[in-house]
């Protein structure tokens, strides 16, 4: 089933997209006179050349109206950003994007199948005129160093603009030592993005049972630090699945009550997980896009 973004979000980043990636960088600020240029430097206004930003990107604690109303979660919760510099190049060459996914939950049987499908659509709807192609390599119960082994490979045979990679549930679920994991995670980020590749992490998701698991919570924050530490965007699977986990079940505490109510709960989000991930996802890496391509110099004194 084709997953159905509203027009808020279609219209307002291809908007932004449009705007952005249509000016060279030097071309997006006006130019100052060689005596205030000498004088003071340079500055890029944070939003200039993305006028549509601002009403595409609402407040980081309020819930996200352009994501599906069972779907929408606080910026805050959602994503860290970073530059995706390879899917805007792509853009701006007016070529298609080509996208892998790994990690256990991107693909396989059941209703985790049709998130690579989901998210195609989702991404082929936000970038209109681009073609997008997602390729599904995830393996089920795969740990983060074996696909790290497997990924070398699969990246000579796609050749990606971006790597979306769900990582972390089954190291930690298998208690893999954390030190080895993020440097295992670290080394083979970096390594990607050596190739001139962009890379999105999505780190592990939310049960009631797992949030009482401080070994699994320790995994959460050491995918938190390599993707700050690497300079590249976050879907915080994490901590949307527990605000979502919260909303769905004071609804369903309405509807049943007892352990039914419970189990019931837990049932539907996972469930609600998989079909809002594409969009999820897709979120962050349509506002990563929107990253201004030279950095913010900071005023003088700061």
């Amino acid at each position: 089933m084709a997953l159905s973004l509203s027009p808020s979000l279609l219209g307002g980043v291809s908007l932004a997209l449009a705007t952005c990636l249509a000016l060279p960088a030097a071309a997006q600020a006006p130019q100052a006179p060689q005596a205030t240029q000498a004088a003071q430097p340079a500055r890029e206004p944070a939003h200039a050349e993305i006028p549509a930003l601002q009403a595409t990107a609402p407040s980081p604690d309020a819930p996200d109206p352009s994501l599906s109303p069972e779907c929408r979660v606080p910026g805050s919760k959602l994503y860290t950003l970073a530059k995706l510099k390879a899917v805007k190049k792509a853009l701006r060459e007016h070529r298609a994007v080509q996208v892998l996914t790994i990690g256990s939950n991107s693909g396989g049987l059941g209703t985790a199948a049709t998130y690579p499908v989901r998210l195609e659509d989702a991404l082929t709807r936000s970038l209109p005129d681009i073609e997008v192609t997602v390729e599904s390599r995830g393996v089920s119960g795969e740990i983060a160093f074996g696909a790290a082994e497997r990924l070398r490979n699969q990246v000579a045979e796609i050749e990606p603009d971006l790597v979306v990679w769900q990582v972390g549930g089954n190291d930690a679920l298998a208690r893999v030592d954390i030190e080895g994991f993020s440097q295992s995670l670290a080394e083979t980020v970096s390594w990607i993005k050596s190739h001139g590749i962009d890379v999105v992490l999505v780190d592990p998701q939310y049960t009631a049972s797992l949030a009482k698991d401080d070994y699994y919570r320790q995994f959460v924050q050491a995918i938190q630090k390599v993707a700050e530490r690497e300079q590249v965007p976050l879907v915080q699977r994490y901590e949307a699945m527990r605000y979502l986990a919260t909303r769905a079940i004071s609804a369903l505490k309405g509807e049943a009550r007892g352990d039914t109510a419970q189990s019931g709960a837990g049932f539907r989000l996972a469930d609600l997980g998989y079909r809002c991930m594409a969009e999820h996802v897709t979120r962050a890496i349509t506002v990563s896009l929107l990253q201004p391509d030279v950095p913010v110099t900071p005023p003088p004194g700061n």
